[in-house]
């Protein structure tokens, strides 16, 4: 089995899934570390939704500048070619569909594509941010999520129960138990880690899956 955490094989995995010369977004957490794994071949422009086009790695410590950060405050680096702009801008961006790819966290995704990425009744959140108008104008959308949340429930689901992000938006799932594809037939097996079976897979989503090659990730 290869080195690394299955955060860091999750995040390996959907860097894949950036080309190059996309327009890319990444949300917090997993997703973010997407970023960290694409090749130095591949030129890619990340989007930060506060005003950044052409953002970089995370800034080494020491290296901060506390007036360059991404939307979740993180201090970046830039690439040649990098652009600052205002929150306006930034989203008419987005919502003009040039984003090729998000990468964002989810909750739950239902057999559909269907997204809930941004609140779990009674916590307290300040709102969805940007998630809504990435997941509805975003070329593709890949949602990234543990496979079952800490009490052993399905976050695949037939239908969501947790409130929507949008509707019909994710085309790929990557969790640390598999990658699932969206398909206008359903929910299709494509992938599963070296760390789990294809039987583990079926019994932990609630949504039917269909099952035909499915290659092991052993890397």
């Amino acid at each position: 089995m290869a080195v690394g955490t299955i955060r860091e094989r999750m995040a390996k995995r959907a860097a894949q899934e950036i080309k190059h010369g996309d327009v890319a977004n990444l949300g917090f957490g997993i997703p973010q570390m997407a970023g960290q794994y694409i090749s130095p071949d591949i030129k890619v422009f990340f989007h930060a939704e506060n005003g950044v086009l052409g953002a970089g790695p995370a800034a080494a410590k020491g290296t901060e500048d506390e007036n360059l950060v991404d939307a979740g405050n993180i201090p970046i680096t830039l690439v040649p070619g990098a652009s600052f702009f205002d929150s306006a801008t930034s989203f008419a961006l987005v919502r003009s569909g040039r984003m090729a790819v998000t990468i964002l966290g989810a909750l739950e995704v239902s057999e559909k594509g269907d997204l809930a990425n941004w609140l779990v009744p009674g916590g307290l959140v300040p709102g969805m941010g940007g998630a809504m108008d990435l997941a509805l104008k975003a070329k593709r959308v890949i949602a990234v999520t543990m496979h079952t949340d800490k009490k052993g429930n399905p976050k695949v689901r037939i239908k969501c129960e947790l409130p929507l992000t949008a509707l019909g938006c994710v085309s790929l799932i990557i969790t640390d138990l598999a990658v699932i594809a969206v398909e206008k037939r359903g929910l299709v097996l494509k992938e599963i880690f070296d760390t789990t079976t294809v039987e583990e897979v079926v019994a932990k989503t609630e949504a039917k899956l269909i099952v035909e090659d499915v290659k092991v990730i052993t890397d």
